[in-house]
């Protein structure tokens, strides 16, 4: 998890409490390097609607809808949360692997049902990319980011 600066000190608990009736949308690219900066060069893939209250006692998430139809085509890169009136909460890794959220598919195909078997929190610098990615934009004919 990676949480915006304005929510930095809220606990695990708070930050669920925060996102009652908000948002999660999911993206196909590399997260910006902090929830505080815009996504861009990417489309939505899937946009759910929290629950109210959105975790219950045992840590598992309610949703209002699950699955959701796809809007557009890709694998899922990231994901991220917003309270109920827009402000952004967090971003989560997304996908397969050791990701905070799990689909039942690799990628999505517009239209096709997205839907999330497993979200957990994984404290904040634990994020599973490498470092070099966060913030990547590929570019035909540049190389990617490389790690010494």
């Amino acid at each position: 998890m990676n949480v915006a600066s304005e929510f930095a000190a809220c606990s695990e608990d708070e930050i669920k409490a925060l996102l009652d009736g908000g948002t999660l949308t999911v993206y196909s690219v590399a997260r910006p390097i902090t929830a505080d900066r815009p996504v861009d060069r990417s489309s939505v893939l899937a946009a759910f609607k929290f629950a109210s209250p959105a975790f219950s006692g045992d840590g598992s998430v309610g949703l209002a809808a699950n699955p959701v139809p796809a809007s557009s085509v890709g694998t899922p890169g990231f994901a991220r949360a917003c309270k109920a009136d827009g402000t952004v909460v967090a971003d989560f890794s997304a996908g397969p692997g050791p990701r905070e959220i799990k689909f039942a598919e690799v990628s999505c195909s517009q239209g096709a049902p997205v839907k999330i078997t497993a979200f957990k929190f994984i404290a904040e610098g634990g994020w599973p990319e490498r470092p070099d990615y966060y913030d990547a934009h590929p570019r035909p004919g540049f190389a990617m980011p490389m790690v010494p």
